[in-house]
């Protein structure tokens, strides 16, 4: 759906250039929701301009269905440009426009018959949730629902593609999950693939399906999210990992653990996917003559499934707690043993 080769934007400034996207490669299919991540300064909001040419590239080449972006003349581009929808981190309404003139604005730009307009409109209100504040201004409204209106123009030309720079950044948190939840509807309802810029990585867990991950206009990190919750490979990475998984109590979780745990055994059960519904402590109470004490826990929800951490004091016969943890490592639940725990 989406090649982007050797992507490069250089900003040639009085005293230096500065290399803000550095020869970026990336692939995204069609009808996925692709998250890019990175903290301010890694380049991603020149990157996701650079997908529609509101920034031109210095070299490389972005192809969005087959047709190469970068190469085309303006008069190409401007239709292109209505197959790509964008929403911004501050809305960009016209203030002077009401919500429905505000999703009309660039059906009335390519010219679409007042009759076939209107109609698009009260399709697009009801699709964001918007019914009864048609005739409001945005000065009238959330930030919520001005979000809401900008996703709705940004979907009036009936875009194979959205992109979204920062589009939650300025919203609480109850909000940014509801805008969420409305991207991830539009994704299911249209086949629409979603590119989600952000620094936050509780963004890309809760809809994302894969996910780079940019430092210094590079994507040094990149893959499904649920692989790079579990697996991350770069420092920048395991900072944004810690952003949801982190648990401020774990370490002094352990260190209780250590100081009143003085025998058998302390595990840390890694949970992904199907097995976070397993009733495997259940399990092992029943098949093995041991005791099981629940210490600590965690778990997560990805677009791709669950993943989570259980710490558990296991009491018994040496023999005994060796086969519960064989049977453990049989399952598709990974284990630890948490050592000084002896």
């Amino acid at each position: 759906m989406i090649s982007i080769k050797e992507l490069t934007k250089v900003f040639h400034t009085k005293d230096q250039d500065v290399t803000a996207v550095d020869h970026l490669d990336l692939n995204i299919q069609s009808g996925e929701i692709y998250g890019v991540i990175g903290y301010s300064g890694a380049g991603k909001s020149t990157f996701i301009r650079l997908l529609n040419r509101l920034e031109d590239p210095t070299s490389g080449s972005v192809t969005i269905d087959k047709q190469e972006i970068t190469s085309m003349n303006k008069n190409d581009l401007r239709l292109a440009r209505q197959e790509i929808g964008m929403i911004f981190q501050h809305f960009n309404l016209l203030w002077s426009r009401t919500v429905k003139d505000n999703i009309a604005f660039p059906l009335e730009i390519a010219k679409m018959p007042k009759e076939k307009r209107e109609a698009r409109v009260k399709e697009l209100v009801e699709l964001v949730g918007l019914k009864g504040r048609e005739n409001a201004y945005p000065s009238q409204l959330s930030g919520g629902q001005k979000q809401r209106v900008g996703i709705a123009r940004a979907l009036a030309n009936k875009p194979k593609v959205l992109l979204c720079d920062e589009a939650t950044s300025a919203l609480d948190p109850e909000t940014t999950d509801s805008i969420l939840d409305l991207l991830v509807d539009i994704n299911e309802k249209l086949g629409l693939t979603i590119i989600l810029i952000t620094h936050e990585m509780h963004v890309i867990r809760k809809i994302c399906h894969r996910v780079a991950v940019m430092e210094n206009g590079k994507v040094v990190e990149q893959g499904d999210v649920l692989d790079v919750f579990l697996h991350p490979k770069r420092p920048v990475t395991k900072k944004f990992v810690d952003q949801v998984m982190g648990d401020p109590d774990q370490d002094h979780s352990l260190d209780l653990i250590h100081e009143n745990y003085k025998s058998g055994k302390v595990l840390r059960l890694h949970f992904v996917g199907e097995s976070t519904n397993q009733a495997l402590i259940s399990e092992l109470s029943r098949e093995f003559k041991i005791d099981l004490n629940i210490l600590h826990g965690k778990i997560t929800q990805t677009q791709k499934g669950a993943y989570g951490t259980l710490f558990v004091h296991v009491e018994g016969d040496q023999d005994e707690i060796e086969r519960a943890q064989a049977y453990i490592q049989d399952t598709s639940v990974e284990v630890e043993v948490i050592p000084n725990v002896q």
